[in-house]
């Protein structure tokens, strides 16, 4: 089962090496990885995707526990949380196709958010439903090359882990 798991740390170099580490070390794979300064900047958010049984996930959540740069673990997957991810996606965009790419794109609520004689470059944010459908859809297209941020993640309502 797939786990989203959000993970606050101290902000500073070589936190992240050694989270993938603990992952890595242990045979754990990293679906998506996301790593950003929370509102404090002394702080930084970690969304981690990763695939694994409840006891897999338990061993996981405390080995991070037990870094010193770990200021809190919290497996989101059980609770309401809104996730979302960003990915560009460069087309080939012929004429037979800027037409229904374009169709595609307004569906989608996307954007373009660069144009070249023979290329579009598409910006979308969404889940990952949303995500899989416009590639679906695309892919047939052309699509040149993509870029995914990787998911993050809030848990909803009041509940906040800082």
């Amino acid at each position: 089962m797939q786990h989203t798991i959000s993970v606050l740390v101290v902000n500073r170099f070589g936190v992240l090496s050694r989270i993938s580490g603990l992952f890595s070390g242990r045979g754990f794979n990293i679906e998506s990885l996301n790593v950003a300064e929370t509102n404090d900047p002394n702080i930084s958010r970690m969304t981690i995707v990763t695939l694994g049984d409840e006891k897999k996930i338990e061993q996981i959540t405390k080995q991070l526990n037990k870094l010193v740069d770990v200021i809190k673990v919290v497996d989101l997957t059980e609770e309401n949380f809104v996730d979302r991810e960003l990915i560009l996606i460069k087309m080939n965009a012929e004429a037979r196709v800027r037409e229904e790419i374009l169709r595609i794109v307004e569906i989608f609520r996307a954007k373009v958010v660069d144009v070249g004689p023979q290329t579009y470059t598409i910006e979308i944010t969404g889940s990952e439903g949303k995500i899989k459908g416009i590639l679906d859809l695309l892919r047939p297209l052309g699509i040149k090359e993509l870029v995914r941020s990787g998911r993050i993640a809030l848990s909803r309502g009041i509940k906040s882990i800082n």
